[in-house]
C-alpha cells in the first residue's frame, strides 16, 4: 500500500478550513442591533392623559365647576363636577351639563353653543372649561419638548398649576390651588375660603399658614389650625384631590 504524500495532505486540509468558513458565513444571522430596536422601537409617553379642574365660576343660580382629561392635546372627557341644584336647577342642570360635556369634548375648546333655558350654567361651565384647558397650556409650554439624549428623569420634569375640589364645609366652601414644580409644591394658596363676620377673621388666621405648611411638608400631611377645625379640614381634603390630579 502506498502512503499517502504529504502535500496532499496539507492541501486536502486547507480545502476543509475554506469550506468550514464558507458555511459559518452563510449560516451567520442577518439581524442585528439595527434591526432588533426597529422592531421594538421606546414606548411614548409624551401622550399620557391629564386630568385638570378649572376654577369655580359662581353664577345666579350656584357655581359651575369642569374637570377634564387631556391625552395627546386633545379633551378625551369632560364634566362638571359642580353645577346649580335645587328645584328648577336640578332639572336645568339635568338637561343643559351632559351635553355641555359632549360639546367640550366634540370641539375641543371652551368655544361651545350656549345651551337654551340654561344660559347662565352654560356660562359659567365656558368659563371653568378654559380655565382648565389654561392650565393644560401652560403646563405644556413649561415642559421642555424631550430629546433621545435627555435622561428619563430630566424628561419627567414640569411646572404644572392644578387647582383642587371643592370642599363643602360648615362655615362654607374650601378650594385650594398649587403649583408643583420637579414633583414638589412651590406654592399653595387657597382659591376659596369661609368668609363673613367671625368667618372672614378664622380664614385670614388659618389659610396663610396652610399654605406655607402644605409647601414645607410637600404633601396633605400638615397639622390643624387651632381654631378653625372645618376650614383646616376642607384645605386639607382638597389640596390631596389636587395632588391626585398632578400624580395621577
Amino acid at each position: 500500500m502506498k502512503k499517502s504524500h504529504p502535500l496532499r495532505r496539507v492541501v486536502l486540509a486547507g480545502a476543509a478550513t475554506v469550506s468550514g468558513v464558507v458555511l459559518l458565513v452563510t449560516l451567520k444571522p442577518t439581524t442585528g442591533p439595527a434591526s432588533a430596536s426597529a422592531a421594538a422601537p421606546s414606548p411614548d409617553t409624551s401622550q399620557a392623559p391629564g386630568t385638570l379642574t378649572g376654577t369655580t365660576v359662581q353664577t345666579r343660580y350656584g357655581p359651575v365647576q369642569v374637570r377634564i382629561t387631556v391625552a395627546g392635546g386633545r379633551i378625551t372627557k369632560a364634566d362638571a363636577v359642580q353645577a346649580p341644584q335645587g328645584g328648577l336647577n336640578s332639572k336645568k342642570t339635568a338637561m343643559a351639563v351632559p351635553r355641555l360635556d359632549r360639546e367640550a369634548v366634540a370641539a375641543g375648546n371652551a368655544h361651545i353653543d350656549t345651551v337654551t333655558g340654561a344660559t347662565y350654567t352654560s356660562n359659567g361651565y365656558k368659563k371653568s372649561l378654559q380655565s382648565a384647558l389654561d392650565q393644560e397650556k401652560q403646563a405644556t409650554t413649561s415642559t421642555p419638548t424631550p430629546t433621545p439624549t435627555r435622561s428619563r428623569s430630566r424628561s419627567r420634569s414640569r411646572t404644572v398649576t392644578v387647582t383642587g375640589a371643592v370642599t363643602q364645609t360648615r362655615y362654607g366652601p374650601v378650594q385650594v390651588r398649587i403649583t408643583v414644580a420637579d414633583g414638589r409644591i412651590t406654592k399653595a394658596d387657597a382659591v376659596q375660603a369661609p368668609q363673613g363676620g367671625l368667618n372672614s377673621e378664622k380664614t385670614a388666621m388659618a389659610v396663610p399658614r396652610l399654605d406655607q405648611e402644605a409647601v414645607a411638608a410637600g404633601s396633605a400631611h400638615i397639622d390643624t389650625v387651632s381654631g378653625a377645625t372645618y376650614t383646616s379640614g376642607g384645605y386639607l381634603k382638597s389640596l390631596q384631590s389636587a395632588l391626585d390630579q398632578v400624580h395621577g
